[in-house]
């Protein structure tokens, strides 16, 4: 069964650089809006029998590159792909995984369900809530870029003098799988978040007193907790040059202008987001591409 990758519009850099890995070009295809903004998707290549993977994370705007995955996979389908696997290295919604107050719906859940119609296989990276794998009909790779993270952020790390960070309790299993990697000590902060998204910290449980603080978090949305969390163990004495890694950086809003008036050594993220060019905050990126390709090798090889 011959191997095909296509790109949706959400990420074309991360999809070039699979490709890339894979020994293969992206295939060929046409994404237009028209002016009264319906998407128009339509496939240049000959998929008749072929195994075929749309590179989509669903990003800001959500709905349009979701909308564009469904109608890749269905043209794709439509002109007689044998398996059709999304690639959706950050997976939108995943955060809305359950009712809080009893009125609004399961979006994960929805979202989850309208991808299963239109695709055989999904590979995600680090979803939000691994529990979200539960919700798609179709099976899961949940791959996790902790390792990659984990593995670039070591030459700027001082062993005995740096201390890893979790910004919120939701975080810990997070950071203990660092700490694993890394052979580091522990802390993490005690939060609140307001119904306006406003996070009030209440204490930093840990010793971060002049010691060099790594915070990590599976991605910068707002940037409004690793404000707090830097703000925080600023507070309680850390070293300058603070550290952040996180595998998907959104940078919604106004996070990257509030993350860059704080005295951030480095922010280390993974390019499964199309990261802005022009951004003038200290990140350094750790390609997703190897290991995505990696994946789908894998995967290939068990569809014969």
């Amino acid at each position: 069964m011959k191997l095909t990758v296509f790109s949706g519009r959400a990420n074309p850099p991360l999809a070039e650089s699979v490709a890339s890995s894979l020994g293969l070009r992206l295939g060929q295809r046409i994404i237009e809006t028209f002016p009264d903004d319906e998407l128009y998707v339509r496939i240049d290549e000959d998929v008749k029998g072929h195994n075929v993977y749309l590179i989509q994370p669903t990003n800001p705007p959500v709905a349009d590159h979701l909308l564009e995955l469904l109608l890749l996979s269905d043209a794709c389908r439509r002109a007689g792909a044998e398996r059709i696997t999304a690639v959706t290295p950050y997976f939108g919604y995943a955060r809305q995984e359950r009712r809080v107050k009893g009125s609004e719906p399961v979006a994960a859940r929805l979202m989850a369900d309208l991808m299963g119609t239109r695709v055989d296989r999904v590979i995600a990276v680090d979803l939000h809530n691994p529990a979200v794998e539960g919700f798609f009909s179709v099976p899961v790779e949940n791959l996790s870029a902790v390792p990659l993270l984990a593995g670039a952020i070591r030459p700027h790390l001082i062993q005995g003098q740096t201390v890893l960070v979790a910004p919120d309790l939701g975080a810990v299993k997070l950071v203990q799988r660092y700490a694993d990697i890394l052979n580091l000590p522990v802390a993490y902060i005690h939060k609140v978040r307001g119904g306006t998204g406003d996070v009030s910290v209440r204490s930093v449980i840990g010793d971060v007193k002049g010691r060099r603080v790594l915070i990590v978090d599976d991605m910068i949305s707002t940037g409004c907790t690793m404000v707090s969390a830097i703000e925080a163990v600023m507070a309680e004495g850390c070293e300058p040059g603070i550290l952040v890694a996180a595998v998907h950086a959104l940078m919604a809003g106004d996070a990257a202008e509030s993350l860059a008036r704080l005295p951030l050594d480095r922010i280390l993220v993974t390019d499964s987001l199309r990261i802005d060019a022009g951004t003038t905050l200290p990140l350094e990126v750790a390609g997703l591409g190897p290991m995505l390709a990696d994946a789908i090798k894998r995967l290939h090889g068990k569809d014969f």
